[in-house]
């Protein structure tokens, strides 16, 4: 069975991949002479930046947010059993309806 750090770092690695092929396709246009290619690539170049930064970012919150939630699980698992119970009951008494 996988932990939630081994699907953080998966997680991670496959959203660095994906930063890390859109850097290349802006290297890779580097040599084009055309305005509308050097804008489109200097505008992909910023959201880029922005994005890896603001990954970085989301990845600490869902960490600490999944880790308190793992805590509260540990400590009362009656409440997240019920809880769940609750929420697959009315689920699927929503699903059910036409």
């Amino acid at each position: 069975m996988t932990t939630t750090n081994e699907h953080y770092k998966t997680m991670n690695k496959e959203m660095q991949n994906i930063i890390d092929h859109a850097h290349a396709l802006v290297e890779a246009t580097s040599g084009e002479i055309d305005d509308r290619v050097k804008e489109a690539r200097s505008a992909l170049k910023e959201r880029l930046d922005s994005a890896r930064g603001e990954c970085g970012a989301l990845e600490d919150q869902l960490l600490v947010k999944v880790q308190a939630a793992d805590e509260f699980i540990h400590i009362k698992p009656y409440y997240a059993i019920g809880g769940s119970l609750i929420a697959g009951l009315f689920l699927g008494w929503f699903m059910s309806r036409k």
